[in-house]
């Protein structure tokens, strides 16, 4: 997390975490970058739309020409072929130019728009993602950046030839004959009086429904396979499977719902704009003008061509404002990514004078009217071991992710090196902090690129050393390719050997302090064993913070911080508080007759889930 703007040290009041995030860019700004290539599509698009129009007006000259009583003008006829076949050249060149510019702007828009998004992820605090599910975030960078697709690399085409194709031809038409122009329009005119009723405020509802109905079958899908193992494990496959089924039905009543209000709007359009009933209305126009002379029959193949010629682009022209109004919504859902307030970041940054680490009277709470923590005083001191212990709710992982920022507190201050985390870079704070979790996420890489990702450009014996410390090089070696394997491809991991690499990251990166929560939760005790040796820095100058469990880690602590309902109750060494006999002690006593009557967790005590 890269926080970005300058915030006051001590006292300053954050943004809450999950607030509503300001009004984003909008779809222009967006594409305000792209304008030269946009508009050169259009331009090529113009000019492809009106050169297709010249072998239909070839072929409507010839007919004249030849169906006329007077001799026929070879030179003329030569003319019009020619005309007409470089009408036909100049609209393939010029429709595949914009179509191919169309694509290629496409890409970098998308691409454009996904580095955004990353970067802006890259920046907003953890909790904003804790209050949103996995699959909606995944539609916005996913489907709703494709969404623009058809907006750049197809609806120029379409709406361009919606509006040019038309009027060209109208204006052709008006000069053969006026009146067989009018009667030609008609159906055209009929399907546009149709579209406002396609976006009335109940479409435009029934299509927010829809989107949001997706956006639940992508998040119950994404979950359900996320936590097919502890489903299956705890006997919820049926409960899972419900929650897909009733997103599913959801989606299903959405999607009724927008087709039968679209329904006869869309028929009716398409019977307009169908050929037969456009050819049936010409046909019976130019029929009743020449059977009373009023028009020649020679005349009635232009409107025979180019009025047939006027609903297929006028058709498109629905498609295009349909792809428009879902580049709308998709580009609004982008916006309020992008919009999420990131972290501040200090104009000018100020170095830390060691690692003694400070948190004084802190405050926090994700939601404005409820503190998670309640006025905390805690020093850390350079080569310590302080556990953080308590029940579940008591505000651990809260308080522990203060230290490398993950969130600002709303009041207090937490300083590292006597200088306010909000006043130091964040390159300086990641270079003195880095953290370990009990839900290890690695990459899709190399094993040997995941342990280096704090140290990019560490060769082989420094990872290996690291991997050894943490306990997984055998385990490593064992793999088909050792340190080049690919998690997720070739390298299958457990989830205390994920906790392992995690771990041998952080001791490459041998920051002076070090944050770790649950990050042995998954180990065996040897492993664990020998993972606290490990810890432990030469010079015995590392701070670490970490929440325990086990006793054994309890016991290796300096000191021991009680917690219960955000606040510290006690302090002290491990033998302390149990001599003393408060609410540490109150606790072991619980975790013991838990584990000797059977219920124990993988860290050797009861379990609960850590609370935000």
């Amino acid at each position: 997390m890269n926080p970005t703007d300058l915030a006051p040290a001590s006292g300053h009041r954050t943004e809450p975490p999950d607030a509503e995030p300001a009004t984003g860019p909008s779809l222009t700004s967006l594409l305000r970058p792209y304008r030269g290539p946009f508009a050169a599509v259009v331009l090529l698009q113009v000019i492809g739309a009106v050169a297709g129009l010249a072998p239909l007006w070839a072929v409507a000259e010839l007919g004249h020409t030849l169906l006329s009583p007077d001799p026929v003008d070879h030179g003329h006829v030569r003319t019009v072929v020619i005309a007409g076949a470089v009408g036909l050249f100049v609209k393939l060149t010029f429709t595949a130019a914009s179509t191919g510019l169309g694509h290629l702007l496409d890409d970098r828009v998308q691409l454009s728009f996904r580095r955004q998004l990353a970067a802006r992820l890259g920046h907003v605090p953890i909790g904003w993602f804790s209050r949103r599910r996995t699959g909606e975030l995944a539609k916005v960078v996913g489907d709703d950046v494709g969404a623009v697709h058809p907006f750049i690399a197809h609806a120029p085409g379409e709406l361009v030839s919606a509006f040019v194709v038309p009027v060209v031809s109208l204006v052709y038409l008006f000069t053969v004959d006026w009146r067989l122009t009018l009667i030609t329009l008609a159906p055209v005119m009929s399907a546009v009086a149709l579209v406002p009723f396609m976006m009335t405020p109940a479409r435009l509802r029934e299509q927010k429904e829809f989107d949001a109905a997706m956006g639940r079958i992508a998040s119950s899908v994404v979950e359900f396979v996320q936590g097919i193992s502890v489903i299956k494990a705890f006997g919820g496959a049926g409960r899972a499977h419900r929650t897909f089924l009733t997103a599913v039905d959801d989606f299903t009543g959405a999607f009724l719902r927008m087709v039968r209000g679209l329904a006869g709007v869309a028929a009716a359009m398409q019977v307009a704009l169908s050929p037969p009933f456009v050819l049936l209305v010409v046909l019976s126009g130019g029929t009743t003008l020449i059977t009373n002379g009023s028009m020649a029959a020679a005349d009635l193949l232009p409107f025979l061509l180019l009025g047939l010629g006027l609903t297929a682009p006028v058709a498109a022209l629905g498609h295009g404002f349909d792809d428009m109004q879902a580049a709308r919504r998709a580009v609004g859902r982008i916006r309020d990514v992008l919009a999420v307030p990131s972290l501040p970041e200090p104009a000018l940054p100020v170095a830390a004078h060691g690692h003694r680490v400070e948190l004084r009277d802190v405050r926090f709470g994700y939601e404005a009217d409820h503190e998670v923590l309640r006025g905390i005083d805690l020093v850390l001191e350079p080569g310590t071991v302080t556990a953080i212990v308590g029940p579940s709710g008591s505000g651990k992982s809260t308080l522990i992710q203060l230290l490398p920022r993950f969130f600002d507190p709303t009041h207090g201050s937490v300083a590292l090196g006597g200088v306010d985390l909000r006043e130091l870079g964040s390159r300086e704070l990641y270079r003195m902090v880095s953290f370990v979790f009990q839900d290890v996420r690695l990459l899709r890489a190399t094993v040997a690129d995941n342990i280096a990702l704090a140290v990019p450009h560490a060769d082989l014996d420094d990872v290996m050393r690291a991997a050894r410390q943490a306990n997984i090089h055998d385990r490593i070696l064992e793999l088909p390719r050792g340190y080049q394997s690919v998690i997720g491809e070739d390298a299958g991991l457990s989830g205390g050997e994920a906790q392992r690499i995690a771990i041998a990251r952080a001791l490459l990166a041998d920051t002076p302090v070090l944050v770790l929560d649950e990050a042995t939760a998954f180990a065996d005790p040897q492993s664990e064993q020998a993972i606290r040796r490990a810890l432990a820095t030469p010079g015995g100058d590392r701070t670490i913070l970490i929440i325990a469990h086990r006793p054994e880690t309890i016991a290796d602590a300096d000191t021991v911080v009680m917690m219960e309902n955000g606040s510290i109750v006690e302090r002290g060494t491990p033998a302390e508080l149990l001599a003393r006999g408060g609410a540490f002690a109150a606790l072991r006593h619980s975790h013991r007759s838990a584990t000797a009557d059977g219920i124990e967790s993988r860290d050797g005590v009861p379990q609960g889930d850590e609370p935000r």
